[in-house]
This record gives C-alpha cells, sequence and structure tokens, in this order.
C-alpha cells in the first residue's frame, strides 16, 4: 500500500474521529457491520499482497536474503520485545503485548520499498532483487509471528502449557497442507474452472480459495489473514495465463485500493489518539529508534558479512525499515482481541501502546523511502546478473 493511502486512510478516521458532532460515530469502528467491512479489507489487502509474489522466485532468491531477511526480523523483534517488556506492567498479557510490539517492529512494507525501487529503475538490479526478496522473506516470517501471537490469546488470555507448545504444530501444519493444495491441486483446478468460460469465474475461484485458505487456518487456530495470503501466493501465471492473472490482479487491487483499504485505514484512525505524543512521548521515541536501528543493523551487518559493498548493504537496511499496511493489520487484530486491555486503566504505556504502533508504522513509511532513495544514490548500479 503507498503511502499517501495509508496515511490518507488513516487521516480519515482521525477526522471523522476528532469533528463528529454525532457520539454514535466515534463508535462507529465497533459496530459489527463494520467490522465485517474492515475484516474484508484485511482479506483483500493480503489477497493482494499474495498475488503480488510468487513462491519459486522465494526459492530461487538464495541464502542471502533468507539470512538477510531473518536477521532483520529478528533484531528488531527482540529489541522491541525487551523494551516494551522494561516498560510495561506486570499483568497477564505482559509477554503477549511484548510480543506484539517486537512482531510489529519486523515488519517490512514489501510494496512501498517495490515502488521506491521501481521509480529509481533499480528493482531489476542486483541490489533491487536482493532487497525484494528480502523483504518477502521477512513478510512470511512475521506472518508466522503473528499467527503464532493471536494464536496464543484464548478468550482474552494468555495461553500457557500443552496448548502454547501445540502453537508450532498448528503452523506447520498449516504451511504443509497450504503448500500441498497450492503445488498440487490448486492449478489443475484453477485450469479447469476459467477453461469452463463462464465470465468472472477466474476472480470467483481465488475468492473461494482464499475463503477456505482462510478458515483452514481458523480451524487450526491461527488468523485468517495466513489463508487470504497463501490464496494470492500460490495463485500466479503459473496457475492460469498471463493475461488472466494480470487481469485478476487488477480486479483484486481496484476493490482493495479503492474501496476496502480505505476503510479498513480509516477505522485505525477511528481509534488512534495523537495524545500518546504528549503522554508516552520518550516510549514512542524510543521505539522510532528501535524500529529504525533494528532493521538498519539487522539487514545491513549479514548483508556485508556476505560481501556486498557498504553503500549497498546501508540502502539493504533502510529499504528494509519501511513498515506500511501489515503494521497496522497487525495492530488492528491486536486491538479487537482485547491485548490492550490488561493494565489500561493504570498504565499509560498500556492504554497507549495501540496509538505507539500505529504512529510508529506511519513515520517509518514516510521516512524509510526518503532513506532509500538517498541511499540508493550513493550505491553503484549494479545489473541483472549478480547472484541475489
Amino acid at each position: 500500500m503507498l503511502v499517501g493511502e495509508l496515511i490518507a486512510g488513516v487521516a480519515l478516521g482521525l477526522i471523522l474521529a476528532g469533528f463528529t458532532l454525532d457520539p454514535a460515530l466515534i463508535e462507529l469502528g465497533q459496530e459489527h457491520h463494520v467490522m465485517a467491512l474492515t475484516d474484508l479489507g484485511i482479506f483483500f489487502l493480503m489477497l493482494l499482497g499474495g498475488l503480488e509474489m510468487r513462491p519459486r522466485e522465494l526459492v530461487e532468491s538464495g541464502v542471502r536474503s533468507m539470512v538477510v531477511a531473518t536477521c532483520a526480523m529478528v533484531l528488531p523483534l527482540s529489541a522491541g520485545f525487551f523494551v516494551a517488556w522494561l516498560w510495561l506492567p506486570s499483568s497477564d498479557l505482559r509477554f503477549a503485548q511484548a510480543l506484539f510490539v517486537g512482531t510489529a517492529l519486523s515488519i517490512t512494507a514489501v510494496p512501498v520499498t517495490i515502488r521506491v525501487l521501481m521509480d529509481m529503475n533499480r528493482l531489476n538490479t542486483r541490489i533491487g532483487r536482493l532487497i525484494v526478496s528480502a523483504a518477502v522473506f521477512d513478510d512470511l516470517l512475521s506472518l508466522v509471528l503473528l499467527s503464532i501471537l493471536t494464536a496464543t490469546l484464548g478468550n482474552g488470555q494468555f495461553l500457557e502449557g500443552l496448548p502454547l507448545a501445540l502453537i508450532p504444530l498448528r503452523v506447520l501444519a498449516f504451511v504443509v497442507l497450504v503448500y500441498a493444495l497450492g503445488t498440487f491441486l490448486m492449478p489443475p483446478l484453477a485450469r479447469f474452472v476459467v477453461g469452463l468460460g463462464v465470465e468472472e469465474m477466474g476472480f470467483s475461484f481465488i475468492l473461494v480459495i482464499g475463503a477456505l485458505f482462510s478458515l483452514l487456518a481458523e480451524l487450526l487456530g491461527l488468523h485468517f489473514i495466513l489463508g487470504a495470503f497463501a490464496a494470492g501466493l500460490f495463485f500466479g501465471r503459473e496457475t492460469v495465463n498471463s493475461q488472466l492473472y494480470d487481469d485478476l490482479r487488477h480486479k483484486v487491487a481496484a476493490i482493495t485500493n479503492g474501496f476496502l483499504a480505505p476503510i479498513f485505514f480509516a477505522s485505525i484512525g477511528l481509534e488512534l489518539e495523537l495524545s500518546a505524543i504528549r503522554e508516552v512521548p520518550l516510549f514512542l521515541l524510543i521505539l522510532i529508534i528501535v524500529a529504525f536501528l533494528g532493521k538498519l543493523l539487522g539487514a545491513a551487518l549479514p548483508a556485508r558479512l556476505f560481501g556486498i559493498p557498504a553503500p549497498e548493504a546501508w540502502a539493504i537496511g533502510t529499504a528494509m525499515s519501511a513498515r506500511g499496511a501489515v503494521e497496522l493489520i497487525i495492530a488492528g487484530i491486536a486491538l479487537r482481541a482485547g491485548l490492550f486491555d490488561a493494565g489500561a486503566a493504570d498504565s499509560a504505556i498500556v492504554a497507549n501502546l495501540f496509538s505507539v504502533v500505529v504512529l510508529v508504522a506511519i513515520v517509518t513509511t514516510i521516512a524509510a523511502p526518503i532513506g532509500l532513495r538517498l541511499a540508493l544514490l550513493q550505491a553503484p548500479r549494479a545489473g541483472g546478473n549478480g547472484p541475489t
């Protein structure tokens, strides 16, 4: 999701919340029909995100991308968790709240990064391919973390013992099932359905697959966004012909960007409290610094160890710093799960935790593309033959 679209949606929610004369509109984001629309927006955002990525490119991107992505996720995750743990008050949900902060800081906004690389004609260069593949791996790992986070919350309480230990098995089961279905069943089924010649059948097919994969995720105790993302991920040009794929991607993008995504971002804005800037300024500033440095060092240092020149390594770290829509999705899911209820009455940190994370997402989404442009100006232009 592009920077302007994300910020415009959140700003719309802030305007609605701040200037309405009807108190009922303040609680609009909690209404069931609006929550259903925001869920639909999340579904289409993740479906579109999956459509933009190709599993084969991830496999072929090499070890360097996986190592860079893992380090770029682990460092901000650990640092964010540590900082949040120090600041959060003791409660039953303290661990889950700290894990939420760490997970939110570990996200990378792939669309924002891709747009900057395209604008500077660097997408199909060595550094461009490495940045994109590392960012995609980062997002996949972060989605798994989100599943673990949401699965640990049962009826507003943090799970312990055996239920908690079974979560990695649920994630593994989902990955295995989706990979098998997406690789072996989905391509022939898609070609059969499209071959029927019924108008818009391809669009209906991908929505049904997305719904089924989402249902599978929910049945395994995970979040439905994993299913929506997986459906888009396994629906590519190899599944159907290129013309139909491009047509479907255009339709999904039009529905998402033109209608559902703004509703979701506006719902985030309705819940955002800008007073967090005044009430917990130091905590907000520390998280912004951790968000930038965690990604910058986490990606740049392993890139340097692989022999990548320093200007390119810093460009990779800067590119990984943008958060974007996925962090807002995580924040919205955590809010609805009641993650910020425990300790909110007694702690300004907990009461403003949602708003702090949203503000971090907005700041990094604005600043990272600017930093990436400056970093790319210093990096030599490497052509398309270097290894990724």
